[in-house]
Order: structure tokens, then sequence, then C-alpha cells
């Protein structure tokens, strides 16, 4: 396994040792706590470097295998990061709504985005410009919507490989669906989350946006480390 992909000071500074009040914890998180200080519970850091390095060794090896990634974080708080982090290394996401049935009924979802894609098309072509007021404004209406939802997966032709998940609890429905599809699961647990259901669990604060970051930021150079091997290989 990859080492030193992360060190205790930068763990501590971007307060991901943080958990929730001892009385909101899941009992199966029981063995990633270290203790619990002022009535909070104490992520064990040793833990989480030890799964992000995990996490971030398999997802250089699927980038190596050209696989595609999925990010799925919904807080509001978290929109831009999730989405300048899923773009650097060149992958979907989804951080807006997670809209029920994204992965158990694609096909319909893609009808979605196709409609996006129609829609821009006529913008770009001055269509609306040729309506009534009223009409051109719903339009514009149902394209920002549209755009808002998903402008993340609207390149994404087949189901991911892989998902990555932020906040298990407030994208539940993401975590279940990849469960039903069989499709691996990378998620940031916090001490209220559940472990057992998710692929590869990474314990962390997922709530601060300093912890979210720096758990991104680690994989997504990971990911680009597999790709830029891929592309070396290709033309040596």
């Amino acid at each position: 396994m990859t080492t030193s992909i992360v060190t205790l000071p930068e763990l501590l500074a971007a307060r991901v040792h943080l958990g929730h009040r001892f009385n909101k914890w899941n009992p199966k998180m029981v063995s990633f706590i270290y203790a619990e200080r002022n009535k909070i519970h104490i992520i064990d850091l040793v833990q989480t470097a030890f799964f992000l390095g995990s996490a971030c060794d398999y997802v250089k090896a699927l980038a190596k295998q050209k696989k595609k990634f999925l990010f799925v974080g919904t807080r509001q708080e978290l929109n831009t990061i999730l989405a300048e982090e899923a773009q650097r290394c060149d992958s979907f996401y989804v951080n807006q709504r997670w809209l029920g049935g994204l992965l158990t009924n694609w096909v319909t979802i893609r009808t979605r985005v196709q409609a996006l894609e129609n829609l821009e098309k006529k913008e770009k072509e001055g269509f609306f410009n040729s309506l009534p007021k009223k009409e051109s404004a719903r339009l514009k209406k149902e394209l920002d919507k549209l755009r808002r939802y998903f402008n993340g997966i609207r390149k994404m032709n087949t189901l991911p490989d892989v998902v990555i998940i932020t906040d298990q609890r407030k994208d539940l429905t993401a975590v279940q669906e990849c469960n039903k599809l069989n499709i691996p699961t990378i998620c940031i647990v916090d001490t209220n989350c559940n472990p057992d259901i998710v692929d590869l669990p990474i314990p962390a604060n997922d709530d601060a946006i300093s912890s979210v970051k720096l758990i991104l930021g680690k994989l997504v150079d990971f990911i680009k480390e597999g790709q830029k091997e891929r592309e070396l290989n290709k033309t040596s």
C-alpha cells in the first residue's frame, strides 16, 4: 500500500478527527473511534490515513485501467469544491440533488440529459428569441434546472465503475442504488454513519469543508497519477 499519503498535522489541521456528539453515533463505527472529548467522538486518524491510503491505491489502479468515476456530494457548501475536484480528473459528478433512479433507472435519466442538450442547441440557434416572452422564460428556467442537475453527468454514457460519496447520510439513496447495481463505493464515514454498507469506508469528519476537501484532493491526485501512467504506457 502507498505510504505517507497524508500526515497527522494535515489531518488535524483539516479537522478530520472531529466526529459527532457521542449520543448521535452509530455503534458500527466503534472500531474507528479513538476517544471521547467533551462529549464529542474523536476519530482514529491512524485508521483514517490507512483507509485513505487504501482508497488512493485503489483509484490509481482503476484509473490506469481507464475506469470511470462518479463523485457525489450534494451539500450546498461543497457544491463548488466537488465539481472542481471531479473536473480536475476528468470525472463525472452530482453536486446538487441526487434524483432517485439516477443509476437504477439510467435509461430514463439519459433522456433528461438529451433534453438538456436539445434545449442548449435551441438556445444557441436563437430559437428562444422567436418565442413569446412567457414561453421563452419557461424554457430558460427548464434549461437552468437541467444544467443544475445534469451538467456533471452529461457525458456519462454508461454507468460509472466506481462512485465516491462525501456524505453517506445525505446521499444514502446513492449508496443504496450502487449496492443494488454492485457498483463499488468509496465513502467518507463520520461517527454517525454505517461503514458496513459501503465497499471502502474512509473514517473522517464529513461536515467540515476542510476535511472533505483534503480527502477529495488526495483521491483526485491519485486518479490523475493513474491516468498519467496510463498515457505514458501508451506512448512507450
